[in-house]
C-alpha cells in the first residue's frame, strides 16, 4: 500500500473513480485489473465479441500457401489467436517466413505460438507498421491478417509502396446483444454515470455509441473519454466525441497511466 509523508496510507489516484470498460470480455480482465489496483471501480460492459469471419476461404487459401509469401502481419492479438485456431482446424502447422505486427501485444501473442516477431514499429499503430514495411516493400508478397472491414490502411500503403498485398480477414467484431440493457441501465440516471469510460479500439468507440443510439441515450458531456491512441482518438472524432485524453503509448498501460494522471489532477 502507498505510503503518505505523514507515515499514513497514500490515497490512490484512482480511488472511488468508476471506469467503463468497453473491451471484448476476454480481453477486458487486465485492464479491470489494473484500474482495480489504482483503487478505481471497473464497470465492464463490452461493445465488442469476437467472432468467426463472413467467409474463411481468404485465410484458408493463404494458410494453404503460407511460404508463398514474404511476410505475414498481425493488427491485432485477436488476429494472431484467430490465425492460429484456423490453422489447428486445418491441420496445419504455420511457419511463415517473416512476421510483422502492429504491437506488444501482437507480437505476445505471436510468440506464444512459438514464432518469432521480425517486424514491428515503434509506434504502435497501422500507419506506422505501414511505414516500418515501406523499405521491404517494393515487389514483396505480402500477408495481411486482420479484422473482417478493418480499415485498408496498411494495405493501401504498401499497395503504394509496390508490395503485392493478400488480405485475409480471420475474425470478425460484433456489438454483444447482452450489452444493450447494461448500457442503457448505466446511463438512465446521472447518479449511476461512470467518472470515464476507456476506448481501447475504434470499434470499441463506434459500438458503443450505437448501443446508446439504440438506447436512446447519449454519452454524457461529463463522462470523461479515454483513449488508448491516435487511431481510436480518430474515430471518437469523426463521432464528435473528441477524447479527453490519449495514451502517450497505444497500450494499456500508457492508457491507464494517462487516464491516472487526468483523473487524479482533476
Amino acid at each position: 500500500m502507498p505510503i503518505s509523508e505523514d507515515g499514513g496510507p497514500a490515497a490512490l489516484p484512482l480511488a472511488g473513480k468508476r471506469i467503463l470498460i468497453t473491451r471484448a470480455p476476454h480481453q477486458a480482465s487486465e485492464l479491470a485489473d489494473r484500474l482495480s489496483g489504482l483503487g478505481a471501480t471497473p464497470i465492464l460492459i463490452p461493445t465488442i465479441e469476437i467472432g468467426p469471419p463472413t467467409s474463411f476461404a481468404a485465410l484458408d487459401a493463404a494458410l494453404a500457401s503460407l511460404s508463398d509469401f514474404d511476410l505475414v502481419a498481425f493488427t491485432s492479438a485477436n488476429a494472431v489467436h484467430a490465425f492460429r485456431e484456423r490453422a489447428e482446424v486445418l491441420g496445419l502447422r504455420p511457419a511463415p517466413n517473416r512476421i510483422a505486427v502492429v504491437g506488444p501485444a501482437t507480437a505476445r501473442a505471436v510468440e506464444s505460438m512459438g514464432l518469432r516477431v521480425d517486424v514491428a514499429p515503434t509506434t504502435f499503430t497501422a500507419e506506422s507498421l505501414a511505414q516500418t514495411l515501406l523499405p521491404e516493400a517494393p515487389g514483396r508478397r505480402m500477408l495481411l491478417v486482420l479484422a473482417e472491414q478493418a480499415p485498408a490502411t496498411l494495405e493501401t500503403a504498401l499497395i503504394a509502396g509496390g508490395a503485392h498485398v493478400t488480405v485475409a480477414a480471420a475474425y470478425c467484431n460484433r456489438i454483444p446483444t447482452t450489452s444493450l440493457s447494461a448500457v442503457t441501465a448505466l446511463f438512465a440516471e446521472p447518479a449511476n454515470y461512470p467518472d470515464a469510460v476507456t476506448f481501447t479500439s475504434a470499434s470499441t468507440a463506434g459500438n458503443l455509441m450505437a448501443l446508446l443510439e439504440a438506447a436512446g441515450q447519449t454519452l454524457p458531456a461529463t463522462v470523461i473519454r479515454a483513449s488508448i491512441g491516435p487511431i481510436t482518438s480518430r474515430a471518437l472524432r469523426d463521432l464528435g466525441l473528441p477524447p479527453h485524453l490519449e495514451a502517450a503509448e497505444s497500450t494499456i498501460s500508457g492508457l491507464v497511466t494517462a487516464l491516472a494522471a487526468h483523473l487524479h489532477a482533476a
